[in-house]
Parts: C-alpha cells; structure tokens; sequence
C-alpha cells in the first residue's frame, strides 16, 4: 500500500501555524514512509474564500520548505484538486446515497428548523432533525420540486454506535443517538464539509487523516459516510490541540498566528518548522533542536502526545536563535549584512573580516536583526553614561592606561596599520600589569574603558583586532 496524506486548507485567510503543523505532520509521515504527500483546496465557502489566499498558502507552504506531490498548481492524478472545481462529483455521489436510500431531499425551511430544535430543547431532548422529510415518498418529493420549494439533502444517521483506532488516542467510541440525519449537500449545490471530505478522501486514495484534536466530532460523520458508499474509511491520527499560556484555543490574541507575519519577522523557515513539530510530537532522541527535513524515519505517529501544546513564544525565539547559531559562517555573512544598512561600514569590510565579526557574534543572536545592535559595537564612539563605566574612567590609573594606549595606538597608525592583532591585546595587558603595577578590575575594566567606552562588553581580544584602527584612535582622545 502507497501512503497517501492530505492537507486540505480552506483559502478564506493566510496559513494559520496551526495548519502549518497539520501540513508539515503529513508532509514528514509521507516522507518517512515513501508516500505522496497532497495538497487540496477547500474553496466551497463561497462568501470567503478568495484565490489571493489560495496563492499565498501555497507561497508560505514552498518557504517552510513543505512541498505537495498533488495539488492545484501541480497536478496529479486525482484532480481536480480544488472543491469547486468537484461540484458535479458531489451531485453524483450524493444521488448515489438517494438511490440507496442512505439521504433524502429535506424541504424544511429554516424558520421550520429553528421551531423543531425549540421544541426539542423545551423537551430537554437533543436538537436533532425530527425526521420530517426522511419518509416523504417519490411522488412528494416531485410534487414540493415542482412547486419550487428547495431543498437539501440529509443524510440518514444510522442509530448505532461507532468505533475506530486512533493512532494517538487509540480507540475512540461514539455512542448511537450523538447525532441527528444531518445535511450534506446544501439547497445551492454547495456540498457540507464532512460529505465533502469523505467523498474527496475516497477518490484520491488517501490512506491516512492526521489531524488536530479539534476534528474529532466530524469522525463520527465521516465514518457513517464511507459506510454508506462501502469506501474503507482512512487511518486516522488526531494530534493535539494548539493553546496559548491562558489554556485558551490558540488565536490573535495571543499574537501572530500566521506564517506570512513570521516571514516578515524574519525567523528561519526551519526553525519555526522545528518548533512546531515539537507541539504534539516528540523527538526519538529528545533533543529540541533539528531539521524535520533530515528526520526521515524517525517521524513515527507512535511519538504523537495527546496533551493540548501550549504554544510559547519565548521556546520558538531560543530554537531561532539555535539554528542561526549552527548556520555556516558564510550565510551568516550575508543575511545578518542583509539587515543593515546600505552605507553600513560592515559592508566595505573584507570577506576575512566580515567572517571573523560573525563568528565573535553569532551566538548572541536570536534573529539577524539582532546583528547590528552587536556589530555597531566596533565603530562606535558613543562613551557609556553607566555609573560603573564613568566609575572606572575617573580611577587614577585609568589615565595612564589611556596614555599608554594612546602611545600603542599612534606607534600602529605609523607603521601603516588598519587594525591590531589579538596579541598586541596581550602584550598591552602585560605592560600595564609588569610596568604600571596596576592588577585586577583596575586593569581589565580600566583597559576596557578606554578602548571600548564601556563597562561590559565581549571579549577585547576578539572586538579589538576587528575595530578598526581610527576608531580606537577616536576613543582614546574622548
């Protein structure tokens, strides 16, 4: 058996995170077992869906880096891959539950509905159709169509209870009566999602439904459906559902939620991807921090948890942050370069030393555009108004290491130099502490003070040899 999966968004809005993990989810098991991996769009929502979406969906699916091997823009075997473009495949299989007796037309019109559920609640009885029109004969039926009335069709629920296994929450009972005959094809032809669903699943061979725990009422629906076509329903997974740090189902409130403003804030593509899939699933090593392009098969639904994911903001910066720290020093070069400025001085640097900036760097950041807050450390002459800064630049031997200095910097700036050497940093530290006698904070914070113009900073044997040398020479004069 070839794995099938799908994901099936709806373009009524961007790509939600929360889809994103459904499409990656299926994306890595297709992958893991060697099966195909589709892309469906669920437009029949007339009033919002909009074909904007559908392009931006797909654009933000291509940049995560989770690419379908059917869909609209690429074809397939099983298309059309759009639900609008399947109506005549609904009408004709929803003619087919008629001509077995499994759905009816049902000519009740909203006004009689909202009186029928009335009455049921006044009964304390579930809300359910009452039936009305499942016993209308074919004689009816054509007298109510030809007088003009419309109509939808009902499905007829059988009155028994239903099981499956699910792959996370293993078997999953639902008890006869939890629902009433429900419609699945609307009065304008318009199918009802979980017809849809069941009709599209069976032709295209989907093997496999994994989902969020929100989807688990619809599996009711759906199984009586394949019942009634005689389809063998697919296996099904339903994940966990994603919550924000109020226990709350995961919505703007609690921030961004679509991936298009994640692009815009520049995370990492793979990072986010990680991240996500740690909301529901957990690693065979138990590690954070990975690829999901490299999981192969370790992606196993075995490893799915049932708990709801909370969904924190503060995890995705950190494995943002990781993944920038593992990227090749080259690539750091140009997309933190990327965030700066056009008459930046990063820029009229050589490679060697733009290589060098972001290695000293480059574990400081959580995203590139934290580079310049860093880099801008190396031509500034701002002085610090910190009381520990102003402290140390008033101490006695602060002054004769600023003249000590000076003298080191002049004798460089002679000799033809652009920057000093690592070592010249030793050899400085050296001469204050044997000549001038001065030892301890008064050497390191006094050192520090001069040549950098603050209290705290990183290491001055890697920030001095890559601040260039008139830059030093500014400072010490301040």
């Amino acid at each position: 058996m070839t794995v099938r999966v799908r994901f099936a968004p709806s373009p009524t809005g961007y790509l939600h995170i929360g889809g994103a993990r459904t499409a990656m989810y299926n994306f890595l098991y297709a992958k893991a077992l060697g099966g195909k991996y589709i892309l469906r769009i669920e437009d029949t929502d007339t009033d919002r869906s909009e074909r904007k979406f559908e392009v931006a969906q797909i654009e933000d699916l291509k940049w995560l880096g989770i690419t379908h091997d059917e869909g609209p823009d690429v074809g397939g075997d099983y298309g059309p891959y759009r639900q609008s473009e399947r109506l005549h495949i609904y009408k004709a299989w929803a003619q087919k539950l008629i001509d077995k007796g499994h759905a009816y037309p049902c000519f009740c019109s909203e006004a009689d509905l909202t009186a029928k559920k009335e009455i049921a609640v006044a009964q304390k009885l579930a809300p359910h159709y009452d039936g009305t029109c499942r016993h209308l004969t074919k004689v009816e039926v054509e007298a109510k169509t030809k007088a003009g009335l419309e109509s939808v069709i009902r499905f007829k629920a059988p009155l028994k209870a239903y099981s499956f296994k699910d792959h996370v929450r293993g078997e999953v009972v639902f008890p006869e009566g939890m629902v009433g005959d429900f419609v699945i094809m609307r009065a304008n032809g318009i199918p009802v999602y979980n017809y849809a669903v069941v009709v599209d699943d069976s032709l295209m061979k989907i093997t496999h439904v994994i989902r969020a725990e929100e989807h688990l009422p619809n599996t009711l629906r759906q199984l009586m459906l394949y019942e009634a076509f005689g389809e063998t329903p697919p296996e099904f997974a339903h994940g966990s559902l994603l919550i924000g740090e109020d226990r709350q189902k995961l919505s703007k409130r609690h921030g961004a939620t679509s991936v298009n403003l994640y692009r815009e804030m520049n995370y990492l593509p793979v990072a986010l991807l990680n991240y996500l899939c740690l909301l529901g699933w957990s690693h065979p090593d138990e590690t954070d921090v990975f690829d999901i392009h490299q999981l192969g098969k370790m992606f196993d639904l075995s490893r799915f948890t049932k708990a709801a994911a909370i969904y924190d903001i503060k995890k995705l910066d950190y494995i943002n942050g990781q993944h920038i720290h593992k990227l090749p020093l080259s690539t750091l070069v140009i997309e933190a370069g990327k965030t700066l400025s056009v008459d930046h001085p990063f820029h009229k640097m050589d490679n060697d030393w733009k290589l060098a900036c972001v290695s000293v760097f480059k574990d400081k950041l959580t995203f590139f555009q934290d580079f310049k807050e860093h880099v801008d450390i190396l031509f500034t002459t701002d002085v610090s108004d910190s009381a520990e800064y102003l402290e140390a630049r008033n101490w006695e031997t602060t002054a004769k290491i600023r003249d000590y200095l000076q003298g080191e910097i002049n004798i460089a700036i002679v000799a033809g130099k652009k920057f000093v050497a690592a070592s010249d940093c030793d050899i400085w530290s050296e001469h204050v502490k044997g000549e001038l006698k001065i030892k301890g904070k008064q050497l390191f914070m006094g050192i520090r003070s001069v040549l950098t113009h603050q209290a705290h900073g990183p290491e001055l044997k890697l920030i001095i040899p890559l601040t260039p040398i008139e830059v030093l020479e500014k400072r010490l004069k301040l």
